[in-house]
């Protein structure tokens, strides 16, 4: 999956995002609120988050980023934290009550006047040379639903390229 994701999103030229999750900050207890395909919407502790994490040259490749504004954050988490125990959303589409990774962050996070933080844009499935992979057609054959090529979205990739947020540390 990781490598449909990259392959679909990503850029050439910069780090390739598969994965996004919340860090929370329990003196002791760190750990990652995050949706996953072998748990959904679960906390991970932190060395948990970080063994399973890929690795450049031994180390996790984790890029840790923190929104520019960070006025109702604590609103933000307790918001995501509602969705714990929902299963993984296969059909990565919203409103069903499932929850894919960056899904999770998209809607959790919110402006005080209720407007999402992060944007939705058109999802893309298709390997940069327009194919679309083999990955995809097995999953969504497998639900017996049709790919959601151009559905609104999010991905790893584009929110961790938003200007809201910055980055404030590497653990590789």
């Amino acid at each position: 999956m990781s490598g449909a994701i990259s392959s679909a999103t990503g850029k050439n030229d910069s780090l390739n995002y598969t994965h996004v999750g919340i860090a929370l900050s329990v003196p002791g207890a760190d750990s990652v609120l995050e949706a996953t395909n072998d748990g959904g919407v679960r906390i991970t502790p932190l060395a948990e988050f970080l063994e399973g994490s890929a690795r450049r040259d031994g180390h996790p490749l984790v890029t840790v980023m923190r929104l520019r504004d960070t006025t109702g954050v604590a609103v933000s988490i307790q918001k995501a934290r509602m969705h714990l125990g929902q299963p993984y959303d296969y059909s990565y589409r919203p409103d069903n009550g499932k929850m894919y990774c960056s899904e999770l962050v998209w809607e959790s996070y919110r402006r005080a006047d209720g407007q999402r933080i992060f944007t939705a844009r058109p999802m893309n499935f298709r390997a940069p040379d327009g194919t679309m992979p083999d990955f995809w057609v097995e999953l969504f054959d497998s639900l017996g639903e049709s790919i959601p090529e151009g559905v609104p979205g999010t991905n790893p990739n584009d929110m961790a390229r938003d200007a809201a947020l910055e980055e404030v540390d590497r653990y590789f």
